[in-house]
């Protein structure tokens, strides 16, 4: 027997409230709000990127280009705010757009998303679209709903079509 309890509908949360949190994701992250975006995940979080090689692969056994604990993911936003990130100096210019949002009911107090995202990122070599199919698991705290995992699966069988470049955060 299973220790996970299935919610109840009234207590899965409903489209208007999942959206309205992936739009502000998205919003910090075109605004560069890094410290702000990294404060979204709980702090048992999980952020990965699989390769686009093996998309589907274990992330405990497989490469994978991100895969980041909430320290991993502190470390990442320091790197990127700072003048080591060449590639992000000066910052990428972004907009994304979060689509095909599907909110599936999880336990009492984890909400799991299917949604699609596409980034466009504007550099001085010009612009590159990014597509991924993202999933989540949000957990519901005192603060609000948080990422407890993030997986951005990229619609790309390799990165030379986006410039092989993956700085920016998904």
């Amino acid at each position: 027997m299973s220790t996970t309890q299935t919610a109840s509908p009234a207590a899965v949360a409903d489209r208007a409230e999942v959206e309205d949190f992936l739009y502000y994701e998205a919003e910090l992250l075109d605004d560069w709000e890094l410290e702000s975006w990294r404060a979204l995940f709980t702090p048992d979080c999980r952020y990965l990127v699989p390769s686009t090689d093996n998309p589907h692969g274990d992330p405990d056994r497989d490469l994978a280009l991100i895969d980041d604990d909430a320290e991993g993911i502190r470390g990442r936003v320091q790197r990127l705010r700072s003048t080591w990130a060449h590639i992000e100096n000066p910052r990428s210019i972004t907009t994304r757009f979060i689509s095909n949002v599907r909110v599936r009911p999880g336990s009492v107090n984890e909400i799991t998303v299917r949604c699609a995202v596409q980034v466009h990122r504007a550099r001085l070599a010009g612009t590159t679209s990014y597509v991924a199919d993202l999933h989540y698991v949000l957990r519901r705290t005192p603060d609000g709903l948080r990422i407890a995992s993030k997986r951005a699966v990229l619609g790309h069988s390799t990165l030379r079509d986006v410039g092989g470049v993956l700085s920016i955060v998904l």
